[in-house]
């Protein structure tokens, strides 16, 4: 499976019409929807804002599509079908369209929603997808230098720290390397999430 490294946004014009394509990788979702609710709010005045994501969280698929007011089929099936095309997971596509004056027709329509959504996730780099489990612990203070520097030897993101009575960290790892910190650290697991 491959997913996003980074967020993007393309733009095109076809017959007057303005394209934009939006991409952004995602663990779940909410974040899918707070993306999308975002995007939709940033462009008010489009016409549409068709969207699709794909999610793959702890074994379950979440995969919905939007058309956002274009007939049904032309928007946000072809960009679920691009995604899909292209393998991709843990990613939220939309596709803002600002309406020229020409009618592009359903034919037109399906190839450049398409078009937005392979563009964009092209220009996002595509990567081997690693399953993230986010993790909340609590270490004592002792074990602290230690644990910063098995973290240093790992990518991992979104570390947050609360100084108590204990250390409580919070961290978005590998699932692999879930295991290494609990086997070698002897650390307290609050909560996965």
């Amino acid at each position: 499976m491959k997913t996003i490294k980074n967020e993007t946004n393309i733009e095109f014009e076809e017959k007057k019409s303005r394209f934009i394509g939006y991409v952004k990788p995602v663990q779940t979702k909410e974040e899918a929807e707070d993306f999308i609710n975002y995007i939709k709010n940033k462009h008010k005045d489009a016409t549409h804002n068709c969207s699709v994501y794909k999610i793959t969280n702890n074994g379950l698929e979440f995969f919905k599509v939007d058309d956002d007011g274009e007939p049904s089929g032309t928007a946000g099936k072809p960009i679920g079908e691009i995604i899909t095309y292209m393998g991709v997971t843990n990613l939220v596509v939309v596709v803002t369209r600002y309406f020229g004056g020409i009618k592009l027709g359903a034919g037109g329509l399906v190839r450049n929603y398409a078009k937005g959504a392979k563009l964009s996730i092209s220009e996002s780099g595509i990567v081997d997808f690693v399953e993230k489990i986010n993790l909340m612990l609590e270490l004592p203070y002792e074990k602290l230098s230690e644990f910063e520097k098995v973290l240093e030897d790992y990518e991992v993101d979104n570390v947050e720290k609360s100084f108590l009575d204990k250390v409580i960290v919070k961290i978005k790892i590998d699932k692999s390397f879930y295991e290494n910190i609990k086997k070698y650290l002897y650390i307290n697991i609050l909560d996965i999430f």
